[in-house]
């Protein structure tokens, strides 16, 4: 390479933007969050408190443009908001991800202008969102749906239930998926916005989980809810089409999630080995606790490479379905290795909800199950790479 040959920033390399947003970030989690994480867990309820929090700090419309009372900033952003929050409470970064990589992401690439003006403040700056596609027998089959939506002049009439909605409990609006036209399979698919207090729309079940406990996970009950026309995203029929370019990019927010728990693992593994004394000193001075530490950190650093590369791809407009395929199977798997490691390496005390790392253990297994399983992941990824 010849001498001023500019170089390419790492991939870990913040801009000075990037780097003040993540700080900004990372000491609303540890002024806001951390003291609240083992009541909401204990209670698997989400305090009020944080969501309004997360709405007047502006993490909740990051991509949303400022026109619309957003922060105008990027898909990585917002990957790096749920990658920081989760290092202390991956319950309230998937609340906060879904908010952003899913539903705005939703509106910011379907939503014609008319939509944008009525939700993107909402969105923005008070109002919690969910995204509806699952059902009972359309988990990994996300297309398999029987909600029905019937055409009734201006309107359509949705009727179904949905099941595993993440924010349930707490969102105002929904973006719910049904299918118009059952004979044209999932060429029927259609995405609606549906608002929490229309006529015949209920929140129901509220799931009792294992991890990502105060994270609320709902059934919604549609009995002839009458929906708009000029509340559809996108064309009639395309919902399958919206559904698969957004869960592409959520995919790449939950592997942030799966980043930031593995990193808060460490980080408190790391600590406690440095004062945990046996045999006459800390732990952490023998060998075989430093090499498993090294290989922590290894994963941890692999983990935020793929996820890091997914969301600078998504923002550079390259195709990145398979990085965020990969990113996502290979986080969730990382995460689940390094929290167990974690409670290893406490001994007992790291099977007891007295020390964090068995909170973080139980919140890693969602990551190889939700917005895609593992195997789906792996389907995904041989049918590119094998064209």
């Amino acid at each position: 390479m010849s001498e001023g040959t500019p170089t390419r920033p790492a991939l870990t390399t913040l801009s000075e933007d990037e780097e003040d947003f993540r700080e900004v970030i990372r000491n609303f989690a540890e002024e806001v969050l951390r003291p609240r994480v083992e009541e909401m867990d204990r209670n698997a309820k989400m305090d009020p408190e944080v969501i309004e929090a997360l709405f007047e700090n502006g993490l909740m419309g990051i991509e949303i443009p400022e026109e619309y009372e957003g922060q105008g900033g990027t898909f990585f952003m917002a990957a790096l908001a749920v990658e920081e929050l989760a290092r202390v409470d991956p319950s309230v970064a998937v609340l906060q991800d879904v908010q952003n990589t899913l539903v705005n992401n939703i509106f910011r690439k379907w939503a014609n202008d008319d939509q944008k003006a009525r939700y993107y403040p909402r969105l923005a700056t008070k109002d919690l969102a969910a995204y509806a596609l699952s059902e009972s027998c359309s988990g990994s089959d996300a297309f398999a749906l029987a909600c029905r939506a019937v055409e009734d002049g201006d309107d359509y009439v949705l009727t179904g239930q949905k099941l595993w909605i993440t924010n349930a409990a707490e969102a105002k609006i929904f973006v719910v998926f049904a299918n118009v036209n059952p004979e044209a399979g999932y060429k029927g698919i259609t995405a609606f916005i549906v608002e929490r207090d229309q006529e015949g729309f209920t929140v129901g079940k509220k799931e009792d989980k294992l991890g990502i406990r105060a994270s609320s996970t709902c059934e919604l009950v549609l009995d002839n809810v009458r929906v708009k026309k000029t509340d559809i995203l996108g064309p009639v029929g395309k919902g399958y089409k919206v559904a698969i370019e957004t869960l592409n990019e959520g995919r790449i927010g939950i592997a942030a999630q799966m980043v930031g728990i593995a990193q808060g693992a460490l980080d408190h593994t790391i600590a406690y080995v440095k004062e945990r004394e046996q045999f006459g000193r800390p732990i952490g001075k023998f060998q075989g606790v430093q090499f498993q530490i090294a290989r922590m950190a290894i994963a941890v650093e692999q983990a935020r490479l793929l996820v890091y590369n997914a969301a600078r791809m998504h923002d550079a407009g390259q195709d990145f379905l398979t990085q965020a395929a990969m990113a996502k199977l290979a986080s969730s798997e990382i995460a689940e290795q390094v929290t167990s490691m974690a409670v290893n390496l406490y001994g007992g005390n790291g099977y007891t909800k007295e020390y964090p790392v068995e909170k973080l253990w139980r919140d890693s297994k969602i990551g190889q199950i939700y917005e895609g399983t593992s195997n789906m992941q792996l389907q995904t990824i041989a049918k590119q790479v094998m064209g």
